[in-house]
């Protein structure tokens, strides 16, 4: 089978045979050259993204070895590849900005991906209280003269509506192409985005079975840490391409809305929103679960409950689309405490270190397991532990009353564990961004950047 030919590749060939399936209009010398320049030395790992066993059941996929520490590398160091070569292809002679909302790792990584690359410029927001130390410090330290980094006031809601806002603005639009610039998205709402992430539940497949922990052919789960809905969306696509996927499991933390969701068939972002330890999925309104809804109904019907988000704040996709979700998909959450005492746990009893988001999934799987049968499953592990050094070193006991850059340090010394190389000497860059807008200020912002 073709996923048995993948088994016998490394990850750059896994993605140029994945992606390629998709992008026609990509030769294989094209696409081959964009995976090098993507998956090369900017990562310090050279299996890219490797799985890693902790028992025969449970294998943990790491994404966070690139360039900014998290997963959205995967697909940020490709799409500004395949972005600037697709405009070539179509003889577009403006320039495009792109226009980013971050609940942490996708600015940082986007920021990384189109610093300083030709025909583009970036504007990042991300909510003012609602990313760690390290991954603002990540930003507002960003080197690049084409790129912009500005908070929000509020949530990470709030800053995903302001640019949603921004891009439905005709007007807005209409005065960039005076400019000879146009907008587009490096949030995971562009199939540029989604596509690469497809590759890894591949690549994890493939990386189990030549474990011979499983044979080829056997169904295993995926429990994904999300709360956008993008990452565990990508692993969907897997599934329907033919990967051997039992169910996806969407591991939530408080912040419960996509739970409640699997669950009921009721998406309702009316609730109380929580600041947690796993900011990156503090999210009500989930995106990509928009794309989830299209594929499994009409334009008409999600057209109908999108409006339905906005006025009244709630829809019910009824019984037939529930019946769908729930052939491919498990929803569980956790509570913060529950996910310090798993990376406590873990690390004690393997000496694996884990972020935030990952416990969040530990914990979910852990609580599905005590519930039922134990099928081999792949955590996927969306960030280093050191993005989030300050929960990390509370869930050892430790203090964490120290700023970000000083806390990687004392993570590493109370693990005995290396800190990536990106997220040391942090303190010692210049902050380059600290402005602050209200939502309603940032198309503002983004014509200031632009003039």
């Amino acid at each position: 089978t073709e996923i048995e030919a993948l088994c016998k590749l490394d990850y750059r060939e896994r993605a140029v045979s994945i992606m390629g399936k998709y992008l026609d209009e990509f030769s294989q010398e094209e696409l081959r050259a964009f995976v090098r320049d993507a998956y090369s030395n900017n990562y310090d790992c050279a299996e890219i993204a490797p799985t890693k066993f902790l028992n025969d059941n449970t294998g943990v996929l790491e994404l966070w070895h690139g360039p900014t520490c998290a997963f959205k590398d995967m697909a940020l160091q490709m799409l500004p590849r395949l972005l600037t070569a697709s405009l070539k292809k179509l003889g577009e002679t403006r320039k495009v900005c792109i226009l980013v909302a971050t609940s942490g790792d996708t600015g940082k990584a986007a920021l990384e991906g189109f610093a300083d690359v030709e025909g583009t410029s970036i504007v990042v927001f991300y909510p003012r209280d609602g990313v760690s130390d390290v991954q603002k410090l990540q930003m507002t330290t960003q080197r690049g003269e084409n790129v912009f980094v500005s908070a929000v006031e509020g949530n990470f809601d709030d800053a995903q509506t302001g640019v949603k806002m921004i891009f439905s603005d005709r007007d807005f639009a209409k005065k960039l192409d005076e400019k000879g610039i146009f907008l587009s998205s490096a949030n995971s709402i562009n199939w540029g985005r989604l596509l690469p992430q497809v590759v890894y539940y591949f690549s994890a497949y493939c990386d189990y079975v030549n474990s011979g922990k499983i044979k080829m052919g056997d169904e295993i789960d995926f429990c994904v840490p999300t709360g956008n809905f993008g990452d565990i969306l990508a692993g969907w696509y897997a599934k329907k391409m033919g990967l051997p996927v039992r169910r996806l499991i969407c591991a939530s933390n408080r912040n419960n809305v996509l739970t409640d969701f699997i669950n009921t068939g009721v998406y309702d972002r009316n609730r109380e929103f929580f600041a947690t330890i796993s900011p990156s999925m503090d999210i009500l309104v989930s995106s990509n679960l928009e794309r989830l809804l299209f594929m499994l109904s009409d334009d008409a019907s999600v057209k109908g409950w999108m409006d339905e988000l906005k006025t009244v704040g709630k829809y019910d996709v009824g019984a037939k689309v529930l019946k769908d979700i729930q052939a491919d998909f498990d929803g569980g959450f956790t509570s913060d405490e529950q996910a310090k005492v798993c990376i406590n746990e873990l690390f004690k009893s393997s000496g694996y270190l884990m972020d935030t988001h990952t416990a969040d999934a530990y914990a979910v799987l852990a609580d599905l397991r005590k519930a039922g049968e134990s099928f081999p499953t792949v955590i996927v592990s969306t960030a280093s532990p050191y993005k989030f050094a300050d929960s990390v070193l509370e869930a050892f006991g430790e203090d964490s009353a120290k700023s970000g850059a000083e806390l990687v340090s004392k993570l590493s010394a109370v693990t005995g564990t290396t800190a990536p190389t990106p997220l040391t000497g942090l303190d010692s860059r210049e902050v380059r961004f600290k402005g602050c807008s209200a939502k309603e200020e940032m198309p503002e912002v983004v014509l200031e950047f632009l003039k």
